[in-house]
């Protein structure tokens, strides 16, 4: 290859990268929530209740990517509950979790456990579209499993 086909090769490819360089911060962002505004409150997931200590008050969640979030989780105290999402728990950003008048910051969730009456409030923001279950460990057979829907 001679030198002047190298430079107009390395010129070329600096055009390229340029190019798509431009095209990817003019593309708006693909998230559909907007981080500027106060959390939207979620249902309350409630576990138990007076006519079962094995119900939940919501089985599904449809959330969208980008948007923050605030659900609230409250146990009746008719059992122990031990609420999991392990893939749901890796796939956000997890601002806080408020409990027992204390603020709690953390990378990750990997359960809410609950011994007796109690409440606990998640604040976190969806960041990896797809299905995700919950449950309450080890009382999924109960009926106590639902869904956390991210697009």
């Amino acid at each position: 290859m001679s030198v002047q086909s190298a430079t107009v090769k390395r010129t070329f490819l600096a055009a390229l990268g340029g190019a798509a360089l431009s095209l990817t911060l003019a593309l708006p962002a693909q998230a559909a929530g907007d981080l500027t505004t106060r959390p939207q409150a979620l249902p309350d997931l409630i576990l138990g209740s007076e006519s079962s200590d094995y119900s939940l008050s919501q089985s599904e969640y449809r959330l969208e990517t980008g948007q923050a979030y605030r659900l609230k989780v409250i146990s009746s105290g008719l059992k122990e509950y031990a609420v999991q999402a392990p893939a749901f728990f890796t796939s956000i950003f997890l601002r806080k979790v408020e409990a027992g008048g204390m603020e709690i910051k953390a990378m990750t969730l990997t359960e809410l456990e609950f011994e007796e009456e109690g409440e606990a409030e998640i604040f976190f923001v969806p960041i990896k579209p797809g299905k995700y279950p919950f449950y309450a460990k080890g009382l999924e057979a109960k009926g106590m499993q639902g869904t956390f829907i991210v697009e």
